[in-house]
């Protein structure tokens, strides 16, 4: 656990907050390369990710990993569906690292398992310097596809892990947690977010950390959307029209959360958005029309104990995905926010977010006993 002190940081410095552009505004069309119209459609897919590698916004790898003897990512892994040469096959720039827990888990068990599996990212990246960096911000993760690495955001975590404590909350921030899921604890049930769960919100706008909504409740997520002043994102929820799975998305809440400037990351997984990569093309379709362009990502989903669709089966299979959406007259523009951009612009709204509150407001002292007692 000595591992955990190694990287603590503080919140930067407080800087002049006028002249910043606003992050909620999607800002310049994104460059892309300039396709030569006979060249294939899977040849267009490898060059305009070369370009804008995709932010993949769920991976199970670090559970994964738990239970291997011995690995190598940077050589290659067969035993996962994730290691450094399938991220560069698949032009994968970054990753959040699910921080999730197996069922059961809960109170000091769960903050304590949680602790563990961030020591074990950490380790996991250093051991892998060629291949992965930490990242916690929208500028680091452009620093690290930069250098050819693949960035690793440290997330999303289960609101278990908080232990019901906004102290944990923040030290679980400063080891570099960046996404909370608000799901599975008494303060953001299927009644919705109670007073200390929202307190808990807000807490987590002033420091940066992600609000993931995937698997909530509709009372939780009207709430979050109503109640959070950054982006929020869904990292593993598609459209429920095409595919009744819970944790999928009705078209009036992908109305509010287009809205709302929130993002909607589609899973390559065949129980949420079926067998083929044809089904999963549906589902970007319908929640890039729903939604807006600016609203739709992609989330690999990778490692997490699921079955993957045809020619999705693991990192390195992006360009499929992309190809298809070529095909379907996707144009590159759209493209390129689909994969980096709008990831990126929900990063840097949050840090946009934090720097303002860290203005107006200390630290919450909040007890759950106090608001919800």
């Amino acid at each position: 656990m000595a591992d955990l002190q190694d990287e603590l940081h503080t919140t930067a410095e407080v800087g002049a907050l006028d002249d910043l552009p606003d992050p909620f505004e999607p800002g310049p069309e994104p460059r892309v390369p300039v396709s030569d119209p006979d060249t294939s459609p899977l040849e267009r897919a490898h060059a305009i990710l070369a370009a804008h590698p995709v932010a993949d916004g769920y991976s199970g790898l670090p559970w994964a990993l738990r239970h291997l003897p011995w690995f190598d990512l940077e050589l290659g892994e067969s035993a996962v569906d994730t290691d450094v040469p399938r991220l560069r096959e698949g032009h994968v720039g970054a990753l959040l690292w699910s921080l999730h827990l197996p069922e059961g888990l809960d109170g000091d068990r769960a903050v304590g398992a949680t602790l563990e599996q961030l020591d074990l990212v950490k380790t996991v990246v250093r051991n892998h310097p060629e291949g992965l960096r930490l990242a916690c911000t929208a500028g680091q993760t452009t620093d690290a596809r930069n250098c050819g690495r693949a960035a690793v955001l440290l997330g999303p975590a289960g609101a278990a892990a908080l232990g019901d404590s906004l102290g944990i909350l923040r030290s679980l921030h400063a080891l570099g947690l960046r996404a909370l899921t608000l799901s599975g604890a008494t303060w953001a049930s299927e009644t919705g977010l109670t007073r200390f769960g929202e307190e808990v919100l807000r807490e987590m706008n002033r420091l940066g950390v992600l609000a993931d909504l995937s698997g909530a409740s509709e009372d939780t997520i009207r709430r979050a959307l109503a109640v959070s002043k950054a982006p929020v994102l869904f990292t593993r929820s598609a459209a429920r029209a095409l595919r009744p799975h819970p944790a999928n998305l009705p078209d009036d809440l992908l109305t509010e959360l287009g809205a709302a400037k929130g993002l909607c990351m589609v899973p390559m997984t065949a129980e949420q958005t079926g067998a083929t990569v044809r089904d999963v093309a549906d589902h970007l379709d319908h929640v890039r029309r729903v939604a807006g362009r600016e609203c739709v990502g992609l989330s690999g989903t990778y490692d997490a104990g699921t079955a993957h669709p045809q020619e999705l089966g693991d990192a390195s299979c992006y360009p499929h995905l992309i190809a298809e959406l070529l095909r379907r007259g996707w144009d590159e523009a759209d493209l390129a926010l689909l994969t980096w951009g709008n990831v990126q612009r929900v990063l840097r709204g949050s840090d946009f977010t934090a720097r303002a509150a860290q203005q107006r407001r200390e630290p919450s002292t909040a007890k759950i006993a106090e608001l919800d007692g």
